[in-house]
């Protein structure tokens, strides 16, 4: 019998199939094009993370659901969702909010402690998407998700995009899609997200964008790289770290250090809430 796509416990190894399916022909295409590929330690690193996440996020979801229920009960609005319309301002909104969010991520210590962990692969490609931070929960990404909920969209469709939102970026992450064309005016590209994971000094801080780069242009915050330009990844240091504890916990033990060091509560808010290093 077919898997039912409707079903997520039957669609999750078709994914997961897939994703190998296309880790495994791109590392082969860079690997016939003579450049750098996969580094299978950080890729393997990028899987204990992951397996991580898979235990992690749900007990996430789990102790957040009383939370994004009080919100929508106290919501100021119904926000219906019966049309295309509906779903189409959604995903504009939620798109605007994911800018926001992800700015703020690299603008801010607490929420980089969590973001970093997505930063830290030296090799962009795709597993590196699938890196993801595990303390959403303590830094507090969840909070951003809660004006559209109070605004009336229903906390499962919010959390829907979220996803839909984040597994679209995944095919973001290779070196082997070129530009395209005019799509590149609108929607966020792998040559966009090379540049915002590219560490070279002029180029941090920029293209936050999730489905659409247009946000980026508006709020000046878009940058390109010129074509054929190789580009440095990662968190700028001399080793990348392979060990999963360390690369999900290290920068909460670097701030907490900091934090420790601040002397009074003003400078740890200070440190806490400042741009990291």
């Amino acid at each position: 019998m077919l898997p039912s796509l409707a079903d997520p416990e039957q669609r999750r190894p078709l994914v997961l199939a897939l994703l190998l399916a296309l880790m495994l022909a791109e590392a082969l295409w860079l690997r016939r094009l003579g450049r750098p590929g996969y580094d299978w330690r950080e890729s393997a690193a990028s899987t204990a993370i992951a397996v991580g996440n898979a235990v992690l996020r749900p007990l996430t979801a789990l102790a957040l659901l009383p939370v994004f229920g009080w919100v929508y009960e106290h919501r100021l609005f119904d926000w219906p969702l019966s049309g295309i319309g509906d779903f189409l301002l959604l995903f504009l909104a939620f798109d605007l909010l994911y800018y926001g969010l992800h700015r703020a991520h690299h603008r801010v210590r607490w929420l980089w402690a969590t973001h970093s962990v997505h930063h830290s692969t030296t090799r962009f490609n795709l597993s590196a998407a699938y890196r993801l931070g595990w303390t959403d929960l303590l830094s507090g990404t969840w909070l951003f998700l809660l004006p559209l909920v109070w605004l009336g969209a229903p906390p499962l469709a919010v959390t829907a995009a979220f996803a839909l939102n984040l597994l679209y970026q995944l095919f973001l992450h290779t070196e082997t899609v070129g530009r395209l064309g005019w799509l590149e005016w609108v929607f966020n590209t792998p040559s966009h997200h090379r540049v915002h994971h590219a560490c070279e000094p002029e180029l941090l801080d920029r293209n936050f964008g999730g489905v659409l780069i247009v946000w980026d242009r508006l709020f000046g915050t878009f940058a390109a790289a010129e074509d054929g330009r190789a580009l440095r990844y990662g968190l700028g240091r001399p080793e990348p770290e392979h060990h999963p504890l360390r690369i999900a916990l290290g920068e909460w033990r670097r701030l907490f250090a900091d934090l420790r060091r601040a002397g009074n509560l003003r400078n740890a808010l200070r440190t806490a809430l400042s741009p990291p290093a």
